[in-house]
């Protein structure tokens, strides 16, 4: 099989562990395991038998640095080592140096040149398993990333993981948005984050049943809707949320 270079193959929450668990398995339907790791509580949050990714508590030397409740991508590379430091000579920032996660895999934390953290990953067993049906309730649908330069994000991540450039849609004041395919049914865009965005970031769109039902679902818990619910141009229905910690996050829907 291929190696599934530029794939996004894993999800992971920083943040307070057992209340982020309780939340988005109530508002998803994610079921919820603790990963066995000894003394590392470390919840893995899956879709049926296909795990998803995984909940932690944020690093307290992280939180020390300011860092928020949120969720970061794990992007497959079949060198982490060598790919770090490609991402450094290209402008980008490595917050953490190549290490094994042992009998997982080998990562990096790292920050390309137009301001968003991401993880550089390999698995140690070889290549992931084949995701669910696409559009099955729980399964990420959609990556969107909102950076410095939204043109020269797309460019550099197309020539480091291989994505193509799908199409160009013209958004009036907050700019073009650039859709993307990671070339392992995997979608999503690019944009230029508005004046009114602090910070990069990426933004994880998660399929549900039913967009109205699932906002009643995260307002029971505390989230709060930052955008939407909006209908998009292929028919399907989006929302932006806070979960209760300040993490942002999305949901998308056939139906609201």
């Amino acid at each position: 099989m291929t190696a599934p270079i530029g794939k996004f193959v894993w999800y992971e929450y920083m943040g307070d562990r057992k209340a982020a668990a309780d939340f988005y398995a109530h508002v998803v339907g994610w079921g919820v395991k603790d990963a066995g790791m000894g003394g590392f509580p470390y919840d893995i949050v899956s879709v049926g038998d296909h795990m998803v990714g995984g909940i932690m508590d944020m690093p307290a030397e992280a939180e020390a640095m300011g860092a928020r409740p949120g969720w970061m991508g794990y992007i497959w590379i079949e060198d982490v080592d060598a790919s770090a430091k490609r991402l450094t000579a290209a402008g980008g920032k490595v917050f953490k140096e190549p290490a094994d996660i042992p009998n997982i895999g080998r990562f990096s934390v790292v920050v390309e040149p137009f301001s968003d953290t991401f993880m550089l990953f390999r698995d140690a067993g070889g290549n992931p398993p084949p995701p669910p049906a696409p559009g099955t309730p729980g399964t990420i649908g959609w990556h969107e990333l909102h950076c410095d330069d939204g043109a020269k994000a797309l460019a550099f991540y197309s020539d480091f993981f291989g994505w193509k450039k799908e199409r160009d849609f013209d958004m009036g004041p907050m700019g073009v948005y650039h859709t993307f395919d990671t070339g392992h049914g995997e979608h999503g865009g690019v944009m230029t984050r508005t004046k009114e965005t602090p910070a990069s970031f990426w933004l994880y769109y998660i399929f549900v049943d039913s967009i109205d039902a699932a906002v009643e679902r995260f307002k029971e818990r505390g989230g709060r809707i930052a955008s939407g619910p909006l209908e998009t141009p292929n028919g399907r229905w989006i929302v932006q949320a806070l979960d209760p910690q300040g993490a942002i996050f999305a949901l998308v829907a056939p139906k609201r």
